[in-house]
């Protein structure tokens, strides 16, 4: 039995990253619910930490929607030439 452990190190295209306008606002609104509910929990406010996770939910939402808006990866508004 023969393995092939050699690596293809030539790549046809580029690798996104998730780097777009919809990963970013997807990131940006997740990251401020993270601080904010995290700082709401460190002070054992309930509310403020539930409302927290509701802004991380969204941002998932907008992501999505900015993703079939054409601002994902490869979008036709994202500014990337493909």
């Amino acid at each position: 039995m023969s393995q092939n452990t050699e690596i293809d190190p030539v790549y046809t295209e580029e690798i996104g990253h998730g780097n777009s306008i919809a990963a970013w606002a997807c990131v940006g609104i997740m990251t401020i619910g993270f601080i904010i509910g995290g700082i709401a929990f460190a002070f054992h406010n309930a509310t403020v930490v539930y409302a927290s996770i509701g802004v991380v939910v969204l941002g998932l939402i907008v992501g999505w929607i900015m993703k079939k808006a054409g601002f994902g990866v490869g979008g036709s508004r994202s500014g990337a030439a493909h």
